[in-house]
């Protein structure tokens, strides 16, 4: 039984039940990353559910905390589909741009990856290894290359080959660095001046805690995010800081991580996930 059971075990039938639990549960919400607003919203429900259902009251608030917009890919009404995948070092940024590249090329699409996170030498290498292992070709440029060069270059390889999806794994910025968010509002400039951009996904390790909000909402002031992939979802992590930026931001959760191999990514089930956190 998972630690939200035991608590709910004991103050299910006892709405005014004793304080130590109640103050169990709101610790254990804000332990999962669940946030201050989410988790007063939660314990709310759970007191209003009365003796009935506290679990099927924190249930009825989670999802209705969840993004409303689509958590598939949006595809180019023509030509190729192009995605950034951003986020900050360390989140597993380049991993993840790999395996959505292979989830993509095991359904028949024929997949482009671009390493345009040319700061650090060892994330070209990095991406160019999965390449090879994924039989999936990589463009990059020379050492130190210019990002938006290197993402130029692919966006016109992928056009020039009739490409249905290119992955454009940028630099793992920090967020607290200006310049580096502005060159990623660059990098976007630069590549829709060949084709649109349909996506801008959000890498977000789900053992971050709090600060993935504020990932996220500099982020979004750098470039339009349209979905999050969470990583480190196998372990302990509750990723429930995903949740609380779908909460405060309405960014949909599209993809999560549970591990390091090609195959170990897959649509986000918000069913599932919500369960996971209970």
């Amino acid at each position: 039984m998972g630690l939200f059971s035991k608590i709910i075990s004991k103050i299910k039938g006892t709405p005014d039940g004793s304080s130590a639990d109640w103050s169990d549960l709101e610790v254990a919400l804000i332990d999962a990353d669940l946030g201050p607003e989410l988790t007063q919203q939660i314990m709310s429900a759970a007191r209003s559910a009365k003796a009935d259902d506290p679990h099927e009251g924190i249930l009825q608030v989670l999802r209705a905390s969840l993004s409303t917009k689509p958590r598939t890919i949006v595809r180019a009404h023509q030509g190729v589909t192009t995605l950034l995948v951003v986020g900050v070092n360390g989140t597993g940024k380049t991993t993840s741009a790999a395996k959505l590249a292979g989830l993509l090329s095991s359904e028949d699409s024929r997949v482009l990856l671009a390493a345009a996170d040319t700061f650090r030498a060892a994330a070209v290498d990095q991406l160019r290894t999965w390449g090879e292992r994924l039989d999936i070709d990589v463009v990059h440029g020379a050492d130190s290359a210019d990002p938006a060069s290197v993402a130029f270059d692919a966006a016109q390889q992928a056009n020039a080959r009739a490409m249905d999806y290119l992955i454009i794994d940028t630099a793992g910025r920090l967020h607290t660095k200006n310049d580096l968010m502005a060159e990623l509002g660059k990098v976007k400039r630069v590549v829709e001046k060949v084709s649109p951009v349909q996506e801008v996904l959000l890498v977000i390790d789900a053992t971050t805690g709090q600060n993935g909000l504020l990932q996220a909402k500099v982020f979004a002031e750098a470039v339009e995010l349209t979905g999050i992939i969470v990583t480190k979802l196998d372990g302990s992590a509750k990723g429930g800081i995903a949740l609380a930026i779908e909460h405060s931001m309405g960014i949909p959760i599209k993809f999560v991580g549970t591990g390091e191999s090609a195959t170990d990514i897959a649509a986000f089930e918000p069913d599932s996930y919500l369960q996971g956190l209970l």
